[in-house]
């Protein structure tokens, strides 16, 4: 759709094909790009997996949307004279009210959830005072400009500041002191409530002394419902991407075909005092003392085991390969295991070393992968490596699935057990999806 708008405003005639599944979401982007008109074909979902056979009888057969032959849709849409609806574009209010009527908790809290401004749980009604109060946990003006964000990388990014995330604050049931890391968060720039089909979410881990401070969990249960600061956290994250960045509607701003958990809250601290390495803030260059907030794009698989034990590189190779080559790990281990890797002579940096050098697979099946085959092959045609060496190598030939850079470690857990977990979790590196990306890494002390 994108391409469509840009080959539009060029003065080449352009007809968009979609499939049909994406109408809504076509049809709401041409109109937040300002035309309204435009002239949309669609083919029937789906199209990865079909023959060749099977894909000619789309462009020959009827559009499931207009129900008229497809090919018709196309000639009369780039022949057809533009009418005056065409030329007039497409104006938006842009602001709505601040303040709501006052009617009963019961219709506010249906309001909140027919209107969509809810993850579909209850909130706390952000009044004036509530709000008020939120605003205390920071020395920011509440009309500075935090970021801007978008569902997609081809929708229109929204402004949001200071007051607006701090009426989701509220909403979330979060606490003035954990506000500064709310909006560390969100000045990432990077959404919580991202659209792909694959259903993404985004894993934020907070590091430095403010974890104590406002007593975030880094122990038992840290990524579970367990702790009030992390849930509320996350929370107020995803409810701020959801109402500040165009809405999260399922099948027009939202498309992930099976949904994520994860987006109704994943943040957690890391236990930086029983790490035998150094904390992951200060992998990027930041102090012991700052406080930061750290946000990782993925959230799509898991894998997750014990150890190290006696077969543990084969353990690692197996979860590895399992992945969704596209999206490069984030390990979570649990203290005992970090320590028991330290203890086999491995710092942090030789582990991630040793995982990028034995994650390795056939070209054939590297390619084969649905987001590495979409997202990767026009880098690697470009030229750029190792993308590049990898789509010259032979189908049988094994090639490395992830670079060093790709991979992150962090440490938390309880130590109840030895367990680690291989999560989705991109950091760095080619990501479409993170287009207002400020950095992955937040000082959240700029926002106390």
């Amino acid at each position: 759709m994108g391409f469509a708008l840009a080959l539009e405003q060029a003065g080449i005639p352009t007809i968009p094909v979609s499939t049909h599944v994406f109408a809504r979401l076509a049809n709401a982007t041409a109109k937040a790009g300002g035309m309204p008109t435009l002239r949309n074909c669609f083919v029937p979902q789906p199209v990865v997996g079909r023959t060749a056979a099977e894909l000619r009888a789309y462009i020959e057969g009827t559009d499931p949307v207009s129900r008229r032959p497809f090919m018709q849709g196309v000639i009369d849409g780039l022949t057809g004279p533009l009418a005056g609806a065409d030329l007039e574009g497409a104006t938006f209010e842009r602001s709505t009210p601040r303040f709501l009527e006052p009617d009963t908790e019961e219709n506010l809290q249906r309001l909140f959830i027919e209107n969509r401004w809810t993850d579909m749980m209850p909130v706390v009604l952000p009044t004036e005072e509530r709000v008020e109060a939120m605003l205390k946990g920071t020395s920011v003006p509440r009309d500075r400009i935090v970021g801007h964000m978008s569902p997609t990388a081809f929708r229109e990014a929204w402004a949001f500041d200071v007051e607006k995330i701090a009426v989701n604050a509220v909403m979330a049931g979060a606490r003035p002191e954990y506000f500064p890391v709310i909006l560390a968060l969100m000045a990432s720039g990077v959404t919580a409530r991202n659209s792909s089909t694959s259903s993404f979410a985004t894993i934020s881990v907070v590091n430095g002394p403010i974890r104590d401070e406002i007593g975030m969990g880094s122990g038992i249960g840290a990524m579970g419902p367990y702790n009030h600061a992390n849930v509320t956290i996350g929370r107020a994250y995803g409810l701020s991407c959801q109402n500040l960045q165009g809405g999260s509607v399922p099948g027009e701003t939202y498309m992930g075909t099976l949904g994520n958990g994860l987006n109704f809250s994943s943040c957690f601290a890391e236990a930086e005092e029983r790490s035998p390495w150094q904390p992951f803030h200060v992998d990027q260059g930041f102090r012991p003392t700052d406080s930061t907030a750290s946000v990782f794009f993925g959230g799509w698989y898991t894998h997750s085991g014990f150890g190290p034990r006696e077969s543990w590189k084969e353990k690692f190779i197996r979860c590895l390969t399992a992945t969704d080559h596209y999206s490069p790990p984030l390990i979570v281990m649990d203290p005992i295991v970090a320590k028991a890797f330290a203890e086999l002579g491995y710092t942090k940096q030789t582990l991630i070393e040793w995982c990028a050098e034995n994650a390795r697979m056939p070209a054939r099946d590297y390619w084969d992968d649905q987001w590495v085959s979409t997202m990767v092959r026009s880098y690697a045609a470009a030229g750029a490596e190792p993308y590049a060496s990898r789509l010259k190598a032979a189908p049988d030939e094994l090639v490395t699935i992830f670079r060093p850079q790709d991979i992150n470690i962090v440490v938390v857990g309880g130590e109840t057990q030895g367990a680690f977990k291989m999560i989705s979790g991109r950091y760095r590196g080619v990501n479409p999806f993170a287009a207002n990306m400020k950095s992955p890494t937040v000082l959240i002390d700029e926002w106390r």
